[in-house]
C-alpha cells in the first residue's frame, strides 16, 4: 500500500502545470456535486419562499377585504340604532296606533333598508325586541321570541352590549311562513349585540348578516383551485369552504386532517406550517383574525413543485459534468498561459528585492494573475511614495526643531528684558509699572509655552487675572474681576485660551457707554457642574446688546466656515489673529475650538439684554486633570 508520504512526493516531483491538472480532475469533482446540492437546496427554499409569500400576499388581500366588511357591518349596526326613533319604538310602553306605524315604517324601518340596500354584501339588519306591546315590521322589526331557541341567543345577552360574531352554517328566516322559498342553506357570518336604553336596560338585540360567500371573496371564489384551497374555521370548530372547489378530492384530503394539522402547529398570529399526507407534501399559510376568534388558511399542495424542483436539479447536474469535461480538455492549455505570466511578474519582484524601485511595467489580462500584477504595481507606486513621504516629514521635522529653538531663544530674552525692566521700575519705586510688567510677562509666558492643547482652569484664569490687570493700567482701573468657582473645580480640563477671548470681548465691547452712563465694569465668572458637564459663564454689567442682536451673534457663532464643515486648528488660531471688532469670529473660533476637540454638543451660547448685561455661557465636558471625570 502507497503511504501518503509517497503520493505527496511523487506529487512535488511533478511540474506546476502537470500538478495544476490533476487537481482540476480531482477537485472539482467533489466541488461540483456539493455546488449542485447546495444550489439544488437554495433552488428548493427559494421555491418554498416564493410560495409561501405568494400565498402570505394571498391571505393579506384576504385580510384587507375582511376588514373592510367588518367595518362595514359595523357601520351599518351603528347607524341602525343611531335614530332615536328606533330606540323609542323598541321600548314603548302602549301599543301604536296604525298612524304611527305607517309613519315609523316609512321612515324608520326605510331608511334601514335603504341602509342595507345600499351595502349590497350586507344580508339582512334585523332589530329583536322582547317588547310585546310593539308591532313586527319585517324584514327589519321582529320579536325576541323567534330567536330565543338559537344557539348564540343566550351568550349575546352575557356580553352587556359587547359584539358577538357568529359563523352560522344557516341562514334560518325567522317568519318562515313570509318567505316560503327562503334559502336557508347558505353559510352566513353575524354580528350580534345587545341592545340597551338606558345603559344597562335590555330593549332587544341587533344582527347584521353577511353571507359567507361575499364576506370571504378569497375563500368562496379564488382561483387555482385544483392545487390550493383557502379555508376558514371558527372558534367552535366549524369549516367553512368552496363546496365546488375539486382540491380535496384531487389531494386525499379531508377536513379532519386540515384541522388537525392546524390544531398541532398553530397558535394565534400569523405564520405557515408544514405536513405530509399520503406522502404528499403540502404547505399551509394562516391567519388569525382575533375579532372573529377563526382562521383562514391556505393549503397549498407541494407535489408538482418538487416534481419541477426534481427536474432542475437533474438539468443542473448534467450540465456541471459538461462543464467539467471541457474544464479538464482546456486547463492544461490554459495553465501554460497562466505560468508565463507568473515568471514575468516573479522576475519583477526579484528586481525589488533587490532594491530596484524605479521602474514600470504592464502584464495584460484578467483573473487572478492580472489582479496580482495590478496589486503589485500599486504597491511599487505606494513604496515609492512612501519613500519620499518619509524624506519629506524628515526635512519638515528639522526644519520644526530649528523653528522650535529659535522661538525658545527668543522667549527667553524677552523674558530677560522684561526682568530687567521690572528690576528697574523696583529700583525707581514705580510699583505699578512692576505689577504691569509682571502681568505681562505672565501672559507672554502662557502665551508662548503652548505645549498641549489642555490646560487647567486655575491656569486659564490666571491668564485672564494677567489680562485685567494690564487693561486696568490701561483704563485706569475701571475693570474688576470676580472668580466665584468652587476649589473642586480649578482642575478641570479647559482647551487653552479658551476664556481669555470672551473676557477680551467683555472688555472691549462692554465699556462702550456714554459718557453719561459711565460706570466700572464688572465681570463675573462663574462655573456649575450639571450631569457630566461643566457649564462656565461669564457675564459683564456692560452696554449688552438687543435681542435681535443677540440672536444674530449667536448665528454666526454657531455657522461655519464656508467650504469646510469643520475648521482645523492651524485655521482657527489664524482667524482669530484676523478678527475684526464685532464680527462675533473670535467667539465662534472659540465655540468651533470646543466642538473640534470634544463634540458637537458642546460649546458657546450668548444671552443679552440692552443696557445691563451680556453673558457667555461655555459647556464642555467635566473632566478633573487630577482624577479622571467625575
Amino acid at each position: 500500500m502507497i503511504s501518503r508520504e509517497t503520493i505527496i512526493y511523487k506529487l512535488e516531483q511533478l511540474s506546476l502545470q502537470k500538478r495544476l491538472f490533476i487537481s482540476y480532475i480531482l477537485i472539482l469533482l467533489l466541488p461540483s456535486v456539493l455546488i449542485s446540492l447546495y444550489i439544488f437546496q437554495e433552488l428548493n427554499d427559494n421555491y418554498m419562499k416564493d410560495i409561501i409569500k405568494k400565498y402570505e400576499n394571498t391571505l393579506e388581500i384576504e385580510r384587507v377585504n375582511m376588514n373592510n366588511n367588518i367595518e362595514t357591518m359595523e357601520r351599518a349596526a351603528q347607524l341602525s340604532i343611531s335614530d332615536k326613533e328606533v330606540l323609542y319604538y323598541l321600548e314603548r310602553t302602549s301599543e301604536p296606533n296604525a298612524t304611527e306605524l305607517i309613519e315609523f315604517d316609512t321612515t324608520v324601518v326605510s331608511n334601514i333598508l335603504r341602509l342595507q340596500f345600499n351595502n349590497p354584501n350586507i344580508e339582512h339588519i334585523r332589530l329583536f325586541s322582547n317588547n310585546k306591546r310593539i308591532n313586527e315590521l319585517w324584514p327589519v322589526i321582529m320579536l325576541e321570541r323567534r330567536i330565543q331557541g338559537d344557539p348564540w341567543y343566550a351568550k349575546v345577552n352575557s356580553l352587556d352590549g359587547q359584539e358577538l360574531w357568529y359563523f352560522d352554517r344557516m341562514d334560518r328566516e325567522p317568519i318562515r311562513s313570509l318567505v316560503p322559498d327562503a334559502k336557508e342553506s347558505r353559510p352566513k357570518l353575524s354580528l350580534l349585540r345587545e341592545i340597551e336604553y338606558p345603559a344597562g336596560r335590555h330593549v332587544g338585540i341587533m344582527q347584521v348578516d353577511m353571507l359567507l360567500t361575499n364576506f370571504f371573496q378569497g375563500v368562496f371564489h379564488g382561483t387555482d383551485t385544483s392545487q390550493s384551497e383557502m379555508f376558514v374555521i371558527d372558534g367552535e370548530g366549524k369549516m367553512f369552504r368552496n363546496d365546488a372547489s375539486p382540491f380535496l378530492a384531487n389531494t386525499g384530503l379531508t377536513e379532519p386532517d386540515i384541522r388537525s394539522a392546524l390544531n398541532q402547529q398553530v397558535t394565534q398570529g400569523n405564520g405557515h406550517f408544514l405536513f405530509n399526507h399520503d406522502k404528499t407534501p403540502f404547505l399551509g399559510n394562516y391567519m388569525y383574525i382575533e375579532k372573529l376568534d377563526a382562521y383562514v388558511v391556505n393549503v397549498v399542495s407541494l407535489k408538482n413543485v418538487f416534481a419541477d424542483i426534481n427536474k432542475t436539479r437533474n438539468k443542473l447536474i448534467m450540465v456541471n459534468v459538461i462543464l467539467l469535461a471541457i474544464l479538464s480538455v482546456s486547463t492544461y492549455f490554459l495553465n501554460a498561459l497562466i505560468l508565463k505570466k507568473l515568471h514575468t511578474l516573479a522576475h519583477f519582484m526579484k528586481r525589488v528585492r533587490q532594491g530596484d524601485f524605479n521602474f514600470d511595467f504592464t502584464i495584460r489580462g484578467g483573473g487572478e494573475v492580472g489582479e496580482l500584477a495590478h496589486h503589485f504595481r500599486k504597491m511599487l507606486k505606494k513604496i515609492n511614495s512612501l519613500i519620499a513621504e518619509a524624506v519629506t516629514k524628515q526635512a519638515a521635522s528639522k526644519e520644526a526643531e530649528l523653528r522650535t529653538l529659535k522661538n525658545q531663544i527668543d522667549a527667553h530674552f524677552l523674558y530677560n528684558t522684561l526682568e530687567n525692566i521690572k528690576m528697574l521700575a523696583e529700583i525707581e519705586n514705580q510699583p505699578v509699572i512692576s505689577d504691569a510688567l509682571t502681568s505681562l510677562g505672565g501672559m507672554m509666558r502662557y502665551n508662548l509655552k503652548w505645549t498641549s492643547e489642555y490646560v487647567r482652569l486655575k491656569d486659564e484664569l490666571g491668564h485672564i487675572t494677567n489680562y485685567i490687570a494690564i487693561m486696568n493700567v490701561r483704563f485706569d482701573h475701571t475693570v474688576s474681576l470676580q472668580i466665584n468657582i468652587p476649589p473642586d473645580y480649578l482642575d478641570q480640563e479647559l482647551l487653552k485660551m479658551s476664556l481669555q477671548p470672551i473676557v477680551e470681548n467683555s472688555v472691549k465691547h462692554g465699556m462702550k457707554f456714554k459718557p453719561s452712563e459711565a460706570r466700572d465694569v464688572i465681570i463675573s465668572i462663574k462655573a456649575e457642574v450639571i450631569d457630566s458637564t461643566i457649564v462656565i459663564e461669564i457675564e459683564d454689567n456692560g452696554i449688552g446688546m438687543t435681542a435681535e442682536m443677540a440672536e444674530e451673534l449667536n448665528r454666526k457663532i454657531s455657522q461655519e466656515d464656508a467650504g469646510s464643515s469643520i475648521v482645523g486648528k492651524r485655521d482657527v488660531y489664524a482667524q482669530q489673529e484676523k478678527q475684526t471688532e464685532g464680527s462675533g469670529i473670535g467667539l465662534r473660533n472659540v465655540h468651533q475650538r470646543i466642538q473640534l476637540f470634544y463634540g458637537t454638543e458642546y460649546g458657546l451660547f450668548v444671552e443679552s439684554r440692552e443696557g445691563a448685561y451680556t453673558r457667555v455661557i461655555m459647556r464642555v465636558p467635566y473632566f478633573i486633570l487630577s482624577g479622571g471625570v467625575t
